[in-house]
């Protein structure tokens, strides 16, 4: 690498680093590949652990919800 090109930081975190390249420079489809990979993590999370990976990412969405709401009402 020359000195002339400079990465992003986050290209060089080891799980994170290579989704945010592939979203930036990758396929124009890498969107869905990973709405669909993060769902069937989920749906593997459910049938591992049962009702609790079921409700618990509702649980820890509802406060960033709220700051939704918050930040809303504001205008």
């Amino acid at each position: 690498m020359s000195s002339a090109e400079i990465t992003p930081a986050v290209y060089r975190l080891p799980i994170f680093g290579a989704i945010a390249r592939e979203w930036a420079e990758g396929d124009a489809d890498f969107p869905l590949y990973l709405i669909l990979a993060l769902v069937s993590l989920w749906g593997i999370a459910i049938f591992t652990w049962g009702l609790p990976a079921l409700y618990l990412p509702a649980v820890v969405a509802s406060p960033l919800m709220i700051l939704v709401l918050v930040a809303i009402s504001r205008g």
